[in-house]
């Protein structure tokens, strides 16, 4: 092929509205925890089956895997025939997109011009849009799911994508679960970070309503009425949920997490073994009982003044076991390296839990919230377990020093005042302790108290610029 021929291939290739036009990248995703979920999902999720191949397809091609991928649009292919016969055109647009990629990347430059001319007739056909760009809401659907399984970075383009296609079809029962879903997720995000964002119980419930056997959706909708503090009612979401699907995996992994956060560790415990059974690979289930577990480990440790070590040891291994479990299978799992390396920590292996949390913050997809719980927890581990309250002090002020709100920050805040005010009583106080704990007070507007820090911190230092120039922004604003 001629590289003027090449060259329309491609710009024709990039009209194409499929996986490899959607921006989705690989460093973003363990892709072998990926294509593991969505196998796992294939097999439980029979209505999604067509997105959920032709994802596979595109995780597959990122692997390197492309006749893999390949096998994966042939299934999808055969979805569509089995599913929509008399749609098969306007059902298929986007696994032929990704078979055109394919095609393209292996060199194969005769079949990518195929589908591509596929997808351009087909397109013609259903609409006078230019070709390939047509707008068919279960395009955009589809694009709003395959952001979902990418992963936060994502979620505000998924919640674009399901947007947009109720404002037609407002009460289709699959868009409103997906908008639901996002929202669910979205919510929970910015809580951390202390952001408002639209409640997603409404959307929830609405989901629910429109398809009442999308079990799924009631345990999310059971977990936000948690959150709301109406235990009872959303209980009853639960009971329901399993109920109707007593051995579906997405279903037992949220009631066991509804309740744990009950206080019920051991009902699930019991739950999550139920559903590690039938998907054994699950980094989300690894994670949930490592937390489980962690959480016996405090409750003796709470309730018992000499608990027995036997006991002690046991659940630290267990926790430690499953953490490590969710870490290989999912190496961005962020939360699961910060519960191993705490119990690792609670294990006296601290050479391990040194090398965790390194791990942790190597992580390439860390929010600035995931950085200030990682500089709060990793300055607990120096103050706690390695007796280090200056690398603690260090720890705490690095989290503070991202200056966005989450809990994390608030974390790093309270026990940074709470040392430094320590190291003082005990008359440890130095210039740095002074100046950062008057940042502390300026930040809580506690202006009075900080400017007595600084003033201490200028004693001690005089000549320092920063707190010089703080101790005169803060006069000035009290006297103005």
């Amino acid at each position: 092929m001629s590289t003027i021929t090449k060259n329309s291939l491609k710009s024709s290739l990039m009209k194409l509205q499929c996986h490899f036009t959607w921006t989705l990248l690989k460093e973003d995703m363990d892709l072998d925890n990926l294509e593991e979920t969505i196998g796992d999902q294939i097999k439980f999720f029979a209505n999604s089956n067509i997105k959920n191949y032709n994802l596979l397809s595109y995780v597959c091609h990122l692997k390197n895997s492309n006749e893999e991928a390949l096998k994966y649009l042939r299934q999808a292919e055969e979805e569509v025939k089995k599913i929509y016969p008399d749609e098969i055109d306007r059902r298929s647009l986007v696994t032929w997109g990704n078979y055109a990629w394919i095609c393209y990347y292996m060199g194969r430059y005769k079949e990518a011009q195929t589908y591509v001319s596929k997808v351009e007739k087909s397109c013609k056909k259903l609409s006078s849009t230019a070709p390939g760009k047509i707008q068919l809401p279960e395009i955009c659907a589809e694009q709003g799911w395959a952001f979902l399984k990418f992963g936060r970075k994502y979620y505000e383009r998924a919640k674009d994508c399901f947007e947009n296609v109720l404002k037609n079809e407002p009460n289709n029962p699959e868009f409103n679960a997906g908008y639901a879903i996002v929202m669910y997720r979205l919510e929970d995000f910015y809580r951390r970070e202390c952001e408002d964002v639209s409640p997603s119980i409404e959307a929830l419930k609405h989901a629910v309503e429109l398809n009442p056997e999308n079990t799924f959706i009631m345990t999310l909708l059971a977990l936000k009425l948690q959150d709301l503090e109406q235990v009872d009612e959303g209980e009853r979401y639960i009971e329901a949920a399993i109920q109707k699907t007593p051995d579906f995996p997405y279903v037992l992994r949220y009631a066991a997490k509804f309740y744990r956060r009950k206080n019920d560790v051991n009902k699930a415990l019991e739950i999550l073994k139920k559903a590690l059974e039938v998907t054994p690979k699950s980094a989300f289930l690894h994670h949930q009982l490592g937390v489980c577990y962690k959480e016996k480990l405090f409750q003796l440790k709470k309730t018992t003044r000499y608990p027995p070590q036997e006991q002690v040891k046991e659940l630290i291994q267990l926790s430690i076991f499953h953490f490590k479990a969710a870490t290989n299978q999912n190496t961005k799992c962020f939360v699961a390296y910060l519960g191993l390396a705490h119990m690792y920590a609670e294990g006296k292996r601290y050479e391990e839990a040194e090398e965790t949390f390194q791990k942790a913050f190597q992580i390439n997809t860390l929010s600035y919230a995931d950085k200030q719980e990682f500089y709060y927890r990793y300055g607990n581990f120096q103050r706690f377990h390695m007796k280090s309250e200056s690398e603690a002090i260090r720890n705490y002020t690095e989290g503070l020093k991202i200056e966005k709100d989450s809990y994390g920050r608030q974390s790093c805040v309270n026990a940074l005042k709470q040392l430094l005010e320590k190291r003082i009583q005990e008359g440890l106080g130095n210039a740095t302790d002074f100046g950062t704990l008057g940042f502390i007070h300026n930040l809580n507007d506690e202006k009075h108290k900080a400017i007595q820090c600084y003033e201490k911190a200028i004693a001690l230092y005089p000549n320092n610029e920063e707190y010089v120039s703080a101790l005169c922004e803060l006069q000035l604003s009290i006297t103005s």
